[in-house]
């Protein structure tokens, strides 16, 4: 195991989440600090890491800006609706999960008018869908897609979504929460008008702010949109441009934190060889696991390197609890599921952990399984059934 990995001999269990997830102990240390937010110091580190943020975001660059907003990421979402979508706009709303459920709910509470395209817990909204939603309702003009849905794991295909609404000459928003900084993400290729994304996922740092990466000329045409003090981005790009200050509080801790994750990010290698470590992390479990019965809720073509969703097993000796108590004992936090139509458990494969510590998960499964008294660990037939038939 790398010597730069956490030691489980500490005592700290391993989060298999997508964010909060485990950090290493550089991003725990730089939190020992206190910093003044109005101190030209944390002023520079404000404006250090939203430059080193849009240099990940491809040849496009110097056509956006980045806007952090303190807060979980489902407040980087609403800030970016809320602003980006005027009060008379409709968007298309492509789910396939809990977010993008919660991406139409925002809406709803904001006012805003939508449509949404519900594929359920297995398939990814496509290209092909895309056009033609629109073409039947002239009204849309925004898109909001799910880079990766994390309540099923689905890997969705930004390009050709991208692709679609860019024909129809409709704006793409994009909640890449869990994706940016692993997986690619090129703002002129995708010709989106924002996307977001969170301090602790791929970065790897932790919880207490987001960010909205959005071209200049939306942000300034954003200007009266927001139904909110708090969340209108403009305000907060405006204020931050002028001054260098956050217009309240920011999370101090958690930006010096996330600093030194992007020194990692780049030491590392930036998000290919993150990507590369994540997919090692995914092909370890999603292997060990099958080997053990196991089976997941995604066809191999649509599983994220992010996080991986397994059925729960038939076994009437299996409890998620159980299973849940008994891999903490052993070090690991694993992820309920998140489904409507069947029982599952999620293992994230991002965070400060590779593919020895995920085969280390798989040893944790196997005795857990055999502590409960669990015969086999296949899913429900019903489950499989339900998978093929929807995936046909």
């Amino acid at each position: 195991m790398p010597q730069d990995f956490p030691d489980p001999a500490l005592g700290e269990p391993f989060l298999l989440t997508p964010g909060p997830l485990t950090t290493a102990y550089e991003v725990k240390e730089a939190m020992l600090k206190d910093w003044g937010s109005w101190d030209e110091d944390f002023r520079e580190m404000t404006r250090n890491l939203r430059t080193r943020l849009l240099a990940m975001i491809g040849k496009g660059s110097s056509d956006y800006d980045c806007v952090p907003i303190q807060g979980s990421g489902s407040y980087c979402v609403e800030a970016m609706l809320g602003s980006f979508v005027p009060k008379d706009g409709k968007v298309l709303v492509l789910a396939n999960g809990a977010y993008g459920l919660r991406a139409a709910k925002t809406l709803e509470y904001l006012g805003r008018d939508l449509v949404l395209l519900d594929k359920g817990d297995y398939l990814p909204p496509r290209g092909a869908e895309v056009a033609e939603i629109i073409d039947a309702d002239p009204d849309i003009t925004h898109v909001l897609a799910i880079h990766c849905e994390t309540s099923s794991g689905i890997l969705n295909p930004i390009d050709e979504i991208a692709q679609a609404t860019h024909a129809a000459g409709r704006k793409l928003l994009i909640d890449s929460m869990s994706a940016f900084g692993a997986l690619p993400l090129d703002v002129a290729d995708l010709n989106c008008t924002a996307f977001v994304s969170s301090a602790n996922k791929c970065i790897e740092g932790v919880p207490g702010f987001g960010f909205v990466i959005a071209r200049k000329d939306e942000i300034v045409a954003c200007k009266g949109n927001s139904h909110s003090l708090a969340l209108d981005v403009f305000a907060q790009w405006d204020t931050m441009e002028s001054t260098g200050q956050w217009r309240f509080t920011p999370p101090t801790h958690t930006l010096a934190a996330f600093h030194k994750a992007l020194d990692l990010h780049e030491t590392e290698g930036g998000a290919p060889a993150r990507l590369a470590r994540y997919e090692r992390n995914r092909d370890t479990v999603v292997v060990g696991l099958r080997s053990l019965g196991f089976e997941t809720l995604l066809a191999d073509r649509w599983l994220s390197p992010i996080i991986v969703t397994f059925f729960c097993p038939a076994d009437p000796n299996f409890s998620f609890q159980g299973f849940y108590d008994a891999m903490k004992a052993r070090g690991f936090i694993i992820y309920p599921g998140k489904l409507t139509v069947v029982d599952s458990f999620r293992i994230g494969c991002i965070g400060r952990l590779d593919e020895h510590i995920m085969a280390r998960v798989v040893d944790a499964a196997a005795e857990a399984i055999a502590e409960m008294g669990v015969a086999s660990a296949a899913p429900p037939q019903a489950a499989l059934e339900e998978r093929k038939k929807l995936a046909a």
